[in-house]
Parts: C-alpha cells; sequence; structure tokens
C-alpha cells in the first residue's frame, strides 16, 4: 500500500509524466510497478522518494514529512474501524502498537514493522511516543502525528528528538495538548 501510495501522492504533487519518467529510468527491482499488497525493499522506497522529492525541490525530510500526512487520511479512510472508538490524539496514538499492529501483522503475516512505545507525561495532558525501526522514516512519522493532531482537532504541540541507536532509528515524540 505504501509504495501505490507514494506514487499516486507524486503523480498529484508532480504530474504523470514526472512520475513516468522516475519509473522508467531508475533501477528498480520492481521494475518500477508496484501493488498496494506487495513487499519491496526499503531502499528501493527510498530512492523513489529521493527522486520524487529532487523533481519537487522540496528536501528529502519535507517531502518524507507530507507523504506521512498524505497517508494519514488515507489510512483514516480505509481503517477507519481503527479510529471509531477512539476520542483524542493521544488515544489514538497509544494504539498504535497495541491494537493497530496486531491487526496489520493478522492481514500480512512476517511483516516487518517498526516498533512504537507510548507514556503518558506525568501531567495527564501529553505523550511520548518513540519510535523504533531500522528504515529511516522518522520524517514520515512525523506527518503522521502532526496529522493526526489535525485529525481529531485539539491543538497540540510536537517536540522531536531524533535519538542515537547501534542501528536503524530511534525518535521520540513528545506530544503535549494546548489549549
Amino acid at each position: 500500500m505504501v509504495f501505490s501510495e507514494l506514487i499516486e501522492m507524486a503523480d498529484e504533487l508532480l504530474g504523470e509524466a514526472a512520475v513516468d519518467e522516475v519509473l522508467s529510468s531508475g533501477d528498480f527491482s520492481s521494475g518500477g510497478a508496484y501493488t498496494s499488497v506487495g513487499f519491496y525493499p526499503c531502499d528501493e522506497f527510498m530512492a523513489l522518494v529521493q527522486a520524487f522529492s529532487d523533481r519537487s525541490a522540496l528536501p528529502l525530510n519535507d517531502y518524507l514529512r507530507r507523504f506521512g500526512h498524505w497517508m494519514f487520511w488515507r489510512y483514516s479512510a480505509r481503517y477507519s474501524q481503527f479510529f471509531a472508538d477512539k476520542t483524542d490524539v493521544l488515544t489514538m496514538l497509544e494504539s498504535i502498537e497495541t491494537e493497530v499492529h496486531i491487526e496489520v501483522r493478522k492481514l500480512y503475516p512476517g511483516v516487518e514493522l517498526p516498533r512504537f512505545e507510548s507514556r503518558r507525561l506525568a501531567s495527564g495532558d501529553g505523550l511520548e511516543l518513540t519510535y523504533h525501526s531500522p528504515r529511516p522514516l522518522g520524517d514520515f512519522c512525523h506527518g503522521l502525528v502532526e496529522t493526526c493532531i489535525e485529525y481529531f482537532g485539539r491543538p497540540a504541540r510536537v517536540e522531536r528528538q531524533d535519538l542515537t541507536v547501534p542501528e536503524g532509528m530511534c525518535v521520540r515524540f513528545t506530544i503535549r495538548m494546548e489549549g
């Protein structure tokens, strides 16, 4: 789903001709053809993101963040059952590991998902959400978090801390509700 959505977003931002040029000029193991249920290498995903980023004049991190915004709206429309009983952004973000990923693993056994740890702040008005993954998608997650806040309609501030880990990526997001 992620690859096909990336291409759809690029098509909307850059146009079909630019997307076709990227897909036909790259050395992709898939041949530049993706389905919503296929599994493809992360290196190929990052090469596509870089190529689309270059053509859009958006820096790579901004393009990934924008893709996080795009994907949140897609997820919320396609998988509304995960949102039905959630009344706020903090509850939704807490449920990623304990509900959403459990269901994804049922549908796609063997899928490699990032890990999310969540902890409510002692003040009660926020959440610390830590992303762990071998994939460099902290900016994508940042976009997802921002759009989740927008979805629930209550202002919040997001602080981001990129953490050093031996392999992969670890990013801690601290979400504090405002107002």
